[in-house]
């Protein structure tokens, strides 16, 4: 039987997900070369969001977890991204699904490049299932903010439409990745990438939205 994360299972017993104030999102460490660093600001400043409008009693301290650590199991929700090569080991790979059929979530930012390398390392975690478009009536877009339109344009990379895709387990989405968005530039200090006001409010709603749906449990 798959591990149940510890602080989610308290939250399930206690009934309240915004109350704790002793839980914390973490910024996943990967192996490859790919600059997993990437965006030092980015998580602290949703949690500050995520705090400050929607009541939530997140630690303020982001700390780093490797893919295959036990550590893992202790935060809800872990951030990944970066510019180039993911590598996850086998052994990796099993603890990362363990993770996320425990109760984890996974959310990718793409910052340009990653795409290639992320795909087949997903894959090595759950062969059986499929990355899927989300349509714009998934329940990700409608928490507490609303984007009828599924993602926000914050970075325009190949000048694409923004995407995003879910890995869904036992109908709990457990992964959600952003491509040719950006959500973690938009969500750095405004003097790092120069975006507008405008462009960081909605990545960092969108981010609450992802937060909101991670705890949520919501599914396909």
């Amino acid at each position: 039987m798959s591990r149940i994360l510890p602080l989610l299972a308290l939250l399930l017993i206690t009934g309240s997900a915004w109350a704790q104030g002793s839980y914390q999102l973490a910024v996943l460490k990967y192996s490859g070369g790919g600059d997993w660093y990437a965006n030092p600001t980015s998580v602290p400043n949703l949690v500050k969001f995520c705090n400050a409008q929607m009541g939530m009693g997140i630690n303020p301290d982001v700390p780093t977890v490797e893919v295959g650590s036990p550590e893992l199991f202790n935060y809800p929700l872990v951030h990944m991204t970066g510019h180039g090569n993911v590598v996850f080991s086998a052994q990796e790979a099993d603890n990362l699904r363990n993770y996320l059929i425990g109760g984890g979530f996974l959310h990718i930012s793409d910052n340009y490049g990653m795409d290639p390398y992320i795909r087949p390392m997903l894959k090595r975690v759950f062969p059986e299932l499929e990355l899927l478009e989300l349509p714009f009536a998934h329940p990700i877009y409608h928490q507490q903010f609303d984007f009828p339109r599924g993602l926000p344009k914050i970075h325009e990379h190949d000048d694409k439409a923004p995407q995003g895709f879910g890995l869904i387990w036992e109908g709990r989405l457990v992964v959600f990745y952003d491509f040719e968005c950006d959500l973690g530039d938009g969500w750095e200090d405004p003097d790092v990438h120069g975006d507008s006001e405008e462009a960081r409010q909605k990545a960092l709603r969108m981010g609450a939205n992802i937060v909101r749906c991670a705890f949520g449990g919501a599914g396909d």
